[in-house]
């Protein structure tokens, strides 16, 4: 029998079971009581290869998560984007600049909702959508309360082909507004190459005199909330939850 994919794997909690929303490309998991909730957009890793059996709003950690905010009495939705590998004149590329506008269009849909408080937003990336945190931190919109990174890849990795744009440490030491509260949940058992950017992020922002929450998972693997059923790794996703819903509070 084939072993069960990494991405198939259940979510590390067992947050009350809710029905999403499925609306073009996002997934609405909508908490009890009466609204405008404050919202956290999801923003699932990549690229992804184009014959995944599921996509990630169908993956348990996904659902996992937009379960667990609901009963934080956040609205959490998650977006599928599009940042997969493209074939240009220089060879493949990792569509960064496609995905970005599927996050920002997701975003601005995600504001407009009459269900949702549209000053109190906040984006939390996963593995490589970390690069796209870019943006959201070199605009600073004053709405965006906080931006929370689980094992993020923070720089292109060797043969992405990445636009160079996509460079969260630059943009971090952009002139610029105040950045906004950031989280970054880093695994001890992460590749050395992935380790390398989440470094070298964390030290650009201490050259920006930014502040960056760390939540450290010493045994965590990338992918730790579905790969690491641990009492560790249940306690980092709780304290990564919390941490948002502290920052979306009135």
């Amino acid at each position: 029998m084939d072993e069960t994919p990494s991405f198939l794997r259940p979510f590390v909690l067992t947050p009350t079971a809710r029905q999403a929303e499925r609306e073009a490309n996002l997934d609405w998991y909508v908490p009890d009581g009466a609204g405008p909730h404050p919202a956290v957009v999801l923003v699932h890793g990549g690229p992804l290869p184009p014959d995944l059996p599921s996509g990630p709003r169908d993956w348990p950690v996904f659902r996992g998560y937009g379960c667990l905010l609901a009963d934080l009495n956040l609205l959490a939705i998650t977006v599928e984007h599009r940042m997969g590998v493209v074939v240009g004149p220089q060879g493949p590329v990792t569509d960064c600049a496609t995905a970005a506008l599927d996050v920002a269009s997701a975003v601005e849909r995600v504001r407009a909702d009459p269900r949702v408080d549209g000053g109190r937003i906040a984006l939390w990336f996963f593995s490589g959508g970390g690069l796209l945190s870019t943006d959201w931190l070199r605009d600073r919109p004053s709405w965006l309360r906080a931006v929370a990174l689980t094992y993020p890849i923070l720089a292109p990795l060797p043969g992405w082909g990445v636009d160079p744009r996509f460079a969260p440490g630059a943009a971090i030491g952009a002139a610029g507004g105040p950045v906004p509260p950031l989280l970054l949940t880093r695994v001890g058992r992460e590749r050395e190459e992935i380790a390398g950017t989440v470094a070298a992020f964390l030290d650009a922002a201490g050259d920006a005199g930014a502040r960056v929450e760390v939540i450290d998972v010493p045994g965590g693997q990338h992918g730790f909330d579905m790969l690491d059923h641990t009492d560790e790794s249940r306690r980092a996703v709780e304290q990564a939850a919390d941490w948002i819903s502290q920052r979306l509070a009135p």
